[in-house]
């Protein structure tokens, strides 16, 4: 009984110890990445520029179903409308939403 108390000691220990994870080597002790402030800025830029690019006005359901009224009438707009979204093809065939 005694034995299987011990091997029941040693098996918690050796999970605890296991769990900790193992210890940072000393050429690189944390994960600290050190980039020139041009380079990150340049970097956050194009990060940022998509969004901004993105950026549409929320329509409503009646709005999107009149600019889908509109594209079905043009063959190239529908299938724009299709694979690149109503807004998009919209713009691209007829200008600027006019709401």
């Amino acid at each position: 009984m005694k034995t299987l108390a011990v091997l029941v000691l040693c098996a918690v220990v050796s999970v605890c110890l296991s769990v900790k994870g193992p210890a940072p080597s000393p050429d690189r002790p944390n994960n600290e990445v050190f980039v020139k402030r041009d380079l990150a800025s340049a970097l956050m830029r194009q990060k940022r520029a998509p969004a901004r690019a993105r950026a549409a006005p929320a329509l409503t359901l009646t709005q999107l179903e009149s600019l889908r009224e509109v594209c079905e009438l043009n063959l190239a707009c529908e299938h724009m409308a299709e694979t690149a979204g109503i807004v998009r093809a919209y713009k691209a065939h007829y200008g600027p939403l006019p709401f």
